[in-house]
């Protein structure tokens, strides 16, 4: 490897960090997997990881996709630093601030779902859809818009996940687990919300369980709202309750059946469509995706 550009990409999540350092074709030479604990010591790793690379392996730029909420507002005064968390220790955390100073080198930041997004839409799908959204499904829920080739901001970021969606108590008597809004869409289809609803994890419950139903059902709820609302040409659908396949098709009917046929795009009425997919990248969009935040 001679004279070739390197950056640096880091996936912070809420369990752990994944750190790689890869050249904008994708091709990875190092990576490492961090537990988030506390910041000082869940950064002080991460610094260690890049800034012990060997001389052929320094990195020229370095991208973040961060769990949150986050500032993102460049002219702000918090700019780049985690806000109103649930995560223990890491509220008002400057995490821009902190990696930055410690790497000098240029850095970009993000949600770490508007990070999946650009990943995807850059480097799984080759630019093909714009507007792309990006919903990752896991123990939380989040989600990130690609739209004119960039991710969107405005007020804050997306909150996708709190997104108000139907929820009858008479047939779903659970009441929800956003400790915030209790029955959005994250409080009612998040793994935590499985988890909590059925006493077991999303992993543990068996295909023929009813769970898969109604699952597909608030999946479908919200993807008709984000449809309708931002009209993306692709939806993906990534994170840990994703892994169960068999919700893919149950969700592309019911998006059809809920629609009632207000839309006639081949996208919607063709259930056998790859409208609604997982991840091109696999589980590696989050950190390609802040490589591609680095690049550009």
């Amino acid at each position: 490897m001679v004279n070739e550009t390197l950056y640096g990409g880091i996936e912070a999540g809420g369990t752990k960090f994944i750190c790689v350092v890869a050249n904008d074709q994708q091709d990875i030479y190092d990576e490492i997997r961090i537990p988030t604990t506390n910041p000082e010591e869940t950064i002080g790793q991460v610094i260690e990881f890049f800034n012990t690379q060997p001389p052929d392996r320094r990195i020229s730029a370095v991208g973040i996709g961060t769990f949150g909420p986050i500032d993102l507002n460049p002219e702000s005064n918090t700019y780049g630093m985690i806000k109103s968390t649930p995560k223990e220790g890491w509220r008002e955390f400057d995490i821009l601030g902190n990696i930055t100073d410690a790497l000098q080198v240029p850095a970009a930041i993000d949600t770490d779902v508007n990070a999946a997004a650009f990943g995807e839409f850059t480097l799984g799908w080759q630019m093909r859809f714009d507007p792309l959204l990006y919903l990752t499904i896991g123990t939380g829920i989040g989600g990130g818009c690609i739209v004119g080739g960039n991710p969107i901001h405005g007020l804050s970021h997306p909150e996708m996940g709190h997104l108000l969606i139907p929820h009858d108590k008479n047939e779903d008597s659970f009441e929800g687990s956003c400790p915030y809004h209790q029955d959005c869409f994250e409080g009612l289809a998040s793994g935590s919300a499985l988890q909590e609803r059925w006493h077991t994890p999303a992993e543990h419950i068996p295909l023929e369980h009813p769970a898969w139903e109604l699952e597909a059902r608030y999946i479908a709820m919200a993807l008709v709202n984000f449809i309708l609302s931002l009209s993306p040409k692709k939806i993906i659908l990534g994170g840990g309750v994703m892994q169960q396949k068999a919700l893919f098709p149950m969700i592309r009917v019911r998006v059809k059946e809920y629609l009632r046929g207000y839309l006639q795009t081949s996208a919607i009425l063709d259930t056998e469509s790859d409208y609604i997919s997982p991840p091109a990248l696999g589980n590696r969009s989050g950190v390609l995706g802040a490589i591609t935040l680095a690049v550009r």
